[in-house]
């Protein structure tokens, strides 16, 4: 049940994709789903498509507020302390950005445990029919994951919010007058956190872009003469300056938008940030060690540190195979690649070569993403967000190889600048037609396909022209639509892997190369305007809406831009001793000297900066040390209070025993 302006209205927020009823019987799984359904409080509307029947589901605040509540969903409350919410005291809660009393995580969590929690309690086996069918539904057995297992629930979804959606359309998606600005809080009240730090982080990488754009722009187009070689070691300083702080102030705007959104988490050493609140049984640990943890405190040292260091030689193990096998694998491939492109003099044959390579390494990328994938199932990760950062690590380096390695093979072997900036505008403008591609058309035409599909069979069975049957409901449209996953992991990670990877993969083109092609910035820019609009309509219009995930920053991905940068440090010096080093002798010159130091210098600031600014705003912490100060105020008292019942309680038997022998 969502609201606009105080006024409720039914929203139906999730789908179940049922078999069409063929004939009336008597115990009719369907039927009885249906029941119970309307028996947990919700609202239930029956859409008869094609081939499938749609249930579309829908919760009262009410039902929400109680799910919430035997869940033990933590939430903020008026005076800045997480409590367990109830539904009796639900005015002391705070609200969404959209007027919401949940998120978008929190409902889908309580759909899920109001679905799935149906459960057979009358004691005995109860028989089901589907289609003259019949199957038992076992006491204590969940209806739906039954239903799931028979077939006779063929897929749940999440529905979009008709009004919600065109609203993000004409104020997002189609708003290209606003270029890098978004409403980040609409964002984030519809799709959830994950997505909502995600175009939050791009639209401030793209407005931080604006600057190293226009000094590229004129670094590339303006001739300074002799000044030249001055103008580019002062171009490479300024971008490793840029990254820095950009890096720095988008943790500061990363902890603004946790802050305003109410959610709660702590700074982690690797992983960026954890939710408070994560109990022991969340923690990947043996159940012994936790039964037993406390009863002897050097064995449980022991054992817990012979777990920890068995878990750390899991993830080394798998790490030195993913090197290895890229290294032995994949680096020969890449450096034919470039040898082959240096050879051919044609520049058409060099393009179609180049996007014949991108078509191959995608399919060798994909079966390394595969293999990783079984390698992590066998590590031991304390989180589904460590195993998908564990894929990330993984799947990049992968990507790092293939997008780089022959690059620096025209770099450091052929010292060619002219086909390096003719590789780098290739793979610039290649990439960005490829995910483009991949992003609008690849939905639509699985769209479409589906569509053809099942009028293709409704055709067949009904003996009538495929133009009678057409898709009217807005449910089944979504149904045909394609999912937001990622093409690497779909356990693990959703679309936004694939987004910022692209992301990632360009950052590291733009930074890494800066003094070989300084008009890249520009590029990059005019790309991310575009990526953010593409990406708007792809969500909105040609995909189904995505399932919530409760990351609150971009994660592991941080921690490889900070990577790219070093690296971007190393790569533009050797550039420039390239460049004044033309002779090839690599003599340590005054003017290399001083190249070798400027690198040290940019390493120790980039270093430094991440200590000089602050990664949280001081009214952020101001607000958390109010809240943790009002925190063990009112537990102090409650405290109190208890002490005082209890010592109460223990001196009145002693008082009226003393009365009675007066």
């Amino acid at each position: 049940m969502n609201g606009s302006n105080g006024e409720e209205r039914v929203v139906h927020e999730l789908a179940m994709v049922v078999p069409k009823k063929i004939r009336q019987e008597e115990g009719n799984c369907v039927e009885v789903l249906v029941t119970e359904l309307k028996k947990r409080g919700m609202v239930i509307d029956r859409v008869v498509g094609l081939a499938d029947e749609f249930l579309k589901v829908a919760a009262p605040l009410e039902t929400l507020g109680n799910a919430a509540a035997e869940l033990h969903i933590r939430k903020p409350t008026r005076l800045g302390i997480d409590l367990p919410f109830e539904m009796q005291g639900s005015e002391a809660f705070i609200r969404q950005p959209d007027g919401l009393l949940f998120s978008w995580f929190e409902r889908f969590r309580c759909y899920q445990y109001l679905v799935y929690g149906i459960v057979n309690c009358s004691g005995y086996d109860v028989i089901l029919k589907l289609d003259g069918r019949e199957f038992c539904w076992a006491a204590g057995e969940s209806l739906v994951r039954r239903l799931e297992s028979e077939g006779a629930i063929k897929q749940i979804f999440p529905l979009h919010d008709e009004f919600k959606r065109k609203e993000l359309l004409q104020n997002w998606a189609l708003n290209w007058w606003n270029f890098t600005n978004q409403p980040i809080d609409q964002i984030y009240s519809y799709f959830g956190a994950k997505i909502g730090v995600y175009f939050s982080f791009l639209g401030m990488y793209t407005q931080w872009l604006m600057f190293p754009a226009l000094l590229g722009f004129i670094v590339q187009m303006v001739d300074f003469g002799s000044l030249q070689f001055l103008v580019l070691p002062s171009f490479f300083v300024s971008t490793i300056l840029w990254a820095a702080l950009f890096l720095q102030f988008w943790k500061r705007k990363n902890a603004a938008l946790l802050a305003r959104w109410q959610i709660n988490c702590l700074v982690g050493p690797s992983q960026g940030y954890r939710f408070l609140g994560m109990e022991w049984s969340s923690l990947l640990f043996p159940k012994e060690l936790i039964k037993n943890l406390g009863n002897e405190k050097s064995k449980d040292k022991k054992a817990y540190q012979r777990y920890e260091w068995f878990a750390y030689r899991k993830r080394f193990r798998n790490d030195v195979l993913i090197i290895l096998s890229i290294i032995c694998l994949q680096l020969p491939f890449e450096l034919a690649y470039a040898h082959i492109y240096e050879i051919i003099t044609s520049d058409i044959v060099k393009f179609i070569l180049t996007a014949i390579y991108l078509l191959i390494i995608q399919y060798l990328t994909r079966l390394g993403g595969k293999v990783s994938v079984k390698l992590i199932n066998r590590e031991i990760n304390e989180s589904v967000e460590y195993r998908a950062n564990s894929l990330i690590y993984k799947v990049f380096g992968l990507y790092f190889m293939q997008t780089y390695i022959g690059i620096f093979y025209h770099v450091l072997l052929h010292r060619n600048f002219i086909t390096l900036r003719q590789v780098l505008i290739q793979r610039l403008i290649i990439s960005q037609v490829f995910w483009t591609l991949m992003d609008g058309s690849l939905p639509y035409l699985k769209y479409s396909y589906r569509k053809y599909k099942a009028r293709t069979k409704k055709k067949k069975e009904g003996g009538s022209s495929p133009g009678k049957f057409q898709i009217a409901s807005r449910v089944e449209k979504e149904y045909f639509k394609p999912t937001y996953s990622a093409s690497i992991g779909v356990e693990l990670e959703d679309g936004l892997f694939d987004d910022s990877l692209e992301l990632a993969l360009q950052f590291g083109m733009i930074m890494m190369f800066a003094c070989a092609f300084p008009l890249a910035f520009a590029l990059a820019a005019v790309s991310n305007v575009m990526e953010i609009r593409t990406n708007a309509l792809k969500l909105l219009v040609t995909l189904r809406r995505p399932l919530p995930r409760a990351a609150a920053t971009i994660g592991a991905w941080l921690n490889i831009l900070q990577f790219l940068v070093v690296t971007s440090i190393c790569t533009n010096s050797a550039l420039l001793v390239c460049l004044y080093d033309q002779e090839g002798k690599w003599k340590i010159e005054p003017g290399l000297a001083a190249i070798l130091i400027m690198e040290h210098v940019l390493l120790l600031l980039k270093f430094g900066l991440s200590r000089l600014v602050p990664e949280e705003p001081a009214w952020v912490r101001a607000n958390r040390v109010k809240n943790v100060t009002q925190a063990q105020d009112m537990y102090c008292k409650q405290l109190l209070r208890s002490i005082s019942g209890e010592f109460a309680s223990m001196t009145k038997p002693e008082q009226e025993q003393d009365s009675e022998q007066f």
